[in-house]
């Protein structure tokens, strides 16, 4: 499938960072802007020095997170973007449930975190949010490209299966060629009939990617492939929302001149 042949073959969002992911058919997008409500929550590991009067990037190392607390991936997680629920279930059953903008919910769930992983726990676990800010491992508000050509590509390095929700992405794209994405830095991709998105950095992979999503073993290691095959530690690249509108499930993605 020739590249002008891409297009989009699934969606996803992250609503509080570290937990499970939350498939979307369709999104609309802000100039600006993350995947609305994407990593919209997180739970700090003891005290992070996060202001909610005065929002501002921190490290991901402050919060509950799967390169250091691998035991995430066995839960499964619900939002519900109306009334902002969380429900965490646990070996099939739900475990904890709360609306995470009110105190009582929000202790509920705190309460689950300290009940599942005290020994991953700094000091106590906190639901943190603030209007218009997102917990993404970088300051700036982007969405993430994955080419599921260079997850195939990194099966093929790896010698074993690699799934894709390994990588924590928004976008996944069907249709470029093996680490296309690189390529196109500094340009822009039309998506749909209104969103313009442009590609502005390669992401670095950390050892988050060496856990199973679906097990929360560590049973690859995805950054040491990487280098060892490509010389690099990349895999996806964020973008910039440059211009509004709808991207869905299935909608061509074409790129401007370069």
């Amino acid at each position: 499938m020739p590249a002008s042949e891409a297009k989009i073959q699934a969606i996803y969002r992250y609503p509080v960072k570290g937990l499970s992911p939350q498939p979307l058919s369709r999104v609309a997008l802000g100039v600006g802007g993350t995947l609305p409500a994407d990593r919209l929550y997180a739970i700090e590991n003891g005290p992070s020095g996060f202001d909610p009067a005065a929002p501002a990037y921190l490290p991901k190392l402050r919060f509950l997170m799967l390169m250091c607390n691998e035991r995430l991936a066995e839960l499964r997680t619900d939002f519900d973007e109306a009334s902002h629920t969380l429900t965490v279930a646990w070996e099939g059953r739900e475990a904890a449930r709360g609306d995470l903008r009110t105190s009582q919910g929000r202790l509920a769930i705190e309460a689950f975190f300290r009940r599942f992983m005290p020994r991953d726990l700094r000091g106590a676990p906190k639901v943190l949010q603030a209007p218009g800010h997102s917990f993404s491992d970088v300051a700036k508000k982007v969405v993430s490209i994955i080419n599921l050509a260079s997850i195939a590509a990194v099966e093929n390095a790896a010698g074993a299966g690699v799934h894709p929700l390994r990588f924590r992405g928004n976008v996944y794209v069907a249709g470029w060629p093996a680490w296309h994405e690189f390529d196109l830095l500094d340009r822009e991709l039309a998506i749909g009939p209104h969103a313009r998105l442009k590609i502005v950095k390669r992401i670095v992979r950390c050892a988050a990617t060496d856990v199973d999503p679906d097990t929360g073993i560590r049973d690859l290691t995805i950054p040491k492939t990487l280098m060892q095959a490509f010389g690099h530690m990349d895999c996806g690249v964020y973008a910039e929302v440059v211009a509004g509108g709808d991207i869905a499930v299935g909608d061509r993605i074409n790129e401007t001149a370069g």
